[in-house]
């Protein structure tokens, strides 16, 4: 042997053995392949699940991590979906397929895999749940890991311009892609129970009418069609801007919503004016608008009543009034937005009186606020005199400072309602708890047969005097 190469080949054997000195040498001798029927893999999960998702669109990507915990590399002989005919895919470190083989994974380390699912559209109308594994063949052990999805069939309606009066029923969930248009002189009526979901960009422009009437028991659901977590247990429904919202034309009127659910928009309910009030534009009851990047409720010029609704969630005012007549009954405004800075007071108010010198060609607002909360992260109104207006708030609940006058009676200022809602937990519930000071604080006397009950079907008037806002307190299940 050449003398320099053994020495430098003694060099490096001195070297190595100094490496892998014996606290080390296992590390050393990793590389190796175990073929143990003890030294098997670990998961990160053993069972993939996903929520309910629609037919024929695919679910989101789940992760799922394969662990070697032995001190020797291991082969993995085999991957692969237990059954031939899976609606599942998955990728393998990187690779897309349906069957691996002689997976190496080193010791101490581990690999990502990833899974979906497209679920097949079927006949019915319930959820159903498609079932599958991934079987792994380890050192002549088998291994598994669940696989699970729920199916749901939906009604896509792509681009929908009435041309006749129209029913949407609870049979299965309905997406809108693109817009659903109510032309002039139709009607789209929407059953108790409806899942009306609308994909991104999305709208109805209605230029008929809107007869939305859910039920306490079966509430009308409007929001954005993706129905996955954006967090670990945290539902999209906190996310705003997700599907544009409804627009109601200035020739609209005799619209209705009640008991519904409509959140995650753009820009809420918009109603263009005409600047005619001698006709009810809309009438909200029972019903929840939150989630908007804007507002949940933008009305100028317009006939407006609600009773029993919850106003929440917005970049701007929750709602913006201009002008117009509006009756707000036993409402609950409140804004915990998460995603930018909010913009506006919780309730907006402009062209109130004959001080607004411009645009006096058009009605000056008169607005009736009773038993209510306004209470939220922004101030509760603009810091501007009602005086001489036709704006009043009776027997309401602000959390700004403040004293009763001609325009405010019978008012509890610098008060909070003692909500459930816990924003950092992303838990946003309007329902009062059992030491809130608005309690029984509302007068009996200002309440319509419409407001005898809240949306949970709660009577507010067989125990006395009404909770003020939506929600008349009731015990936490």
């Amino acid at each position: 042997m050449n003398m320099k190469f053994s020495g430098l080949f003694a060099v490096v054997l001195t070297a190595v053995a100094s490496i892998c000195a014996p606290s080390l040498l296992t590390s050393c001798i990793s590389d190796a392949i175990t073929t143990s029927p003890s030294d098997v893999l670990t998961f990160s999960r053993d069972t993939v699940s996903f929520d309910t998702v629609f037919t024929d669109v695919g679910t989101p990507t789940a992760r799922l991590v394969v662990h070697n915990r032995a001190s020797k590399g291991i082969n993995i002989s085999s991957i692969s979906f237990k059954n031939e005919n899976t609606c599942f895919r998955m990728n393998v470190d990187g690779v897309s397929g349906s069957d691996f083989h002689d997976v190496e994974i080193r010791a101490k380390d581990s690999i990502y895999m990833f899974v979906e699912c497209l679920l097949p559209e079927t006949e019915g109308n319930k959820p159903y749940l498609m079932e599958d594994a991934i079987e792994f063949v380890t050192n002549g052990v088998r291994q598994s890991v669940l696989l699970e999805a729920w199916g749901q069939n939906v009604t896509r309606l792509r681009g929908v311009v009435l041309d006749s009066d129209m029913r949407l029923t609870a049979e299965r969930p309905y997406v809108v892609f693109d817009s659903l248009v109510v032309s002039p002189g139709r009607t789209l009526s929407i059953d108790p129970g409806v899942q009306l979901l609308f994909h991104d960009k999305a709208y109805m422009h209605v230029q008929g009418t809107l007869l939305a009437e859910g039920s306490a028991d079966r509430k009308i659901d409007m929001r954005g069609d993706r129905i996955d977590n954006v967090l670990p247990d945290v539902s999209y429904d906190i996310m705003a801007g997700q599907w544009k919202g409804i627009r109601i034309a200035p020739g609209s009127f005799g619209n209705r919503m009640a008991y519904v659910d409509m959140r995650s928009t753009e820009h809420g309910l918009f109603l263009d004016s005409c600047s005619n009030t001698t006709q009810t534009k809309l009438t909200l009851y029972n019903s929840w608008l939150h989630n908007s990047q804007r507002h949940v409720l933008y009305a100028p010029y317009s006939r407006v009543e609600a009773t029993g609704c919850c106003f929440s969630e917005a970049g701007g005012s929750v709602v913006a009034l201009y002008g117009g007549e509006f009756s707000f009954l036993q409402c609950t405004f409140a804004n915990n937005y998460l995603f930018t800075a909010i913009d506006g007071p919780l309730v907006g108010l402009w062209h109130t009186g004959p001080e607004d010198a411009e645009n006096t060609d058009l009605p000056f607002m008169k607005a009736d606020f009773n038993n209510c909360i306004l209470y939220g992260l922004p101030s509760d109104l603009y810091d501007e005199s009602l005086d001489g207006s036709q704006v009043f708030f009776r027997y309401c609940s602000f959390k700004s400072k403040g004293e009763n006058d001609d325009n405010f009676l019978n008012c509890l200022w610098d008060t909070d309602p003692m909500f459930r809602t816990v924003r950092e937990d992303y838990y946003f519930n309007y329902r009062l708890k059992a030491d809130s000071p608005v309690l029984s604080a509302g007068d009996p006397a200002l309440l319509t047969t419409a407001a005898d009950t809240d949306m949970d079907g709660v009577s507010r008037v067989a125990g006395g005097n009404p909770s003020l806002g939506a929600y008349q307190y009731a015990p936490e299940p």
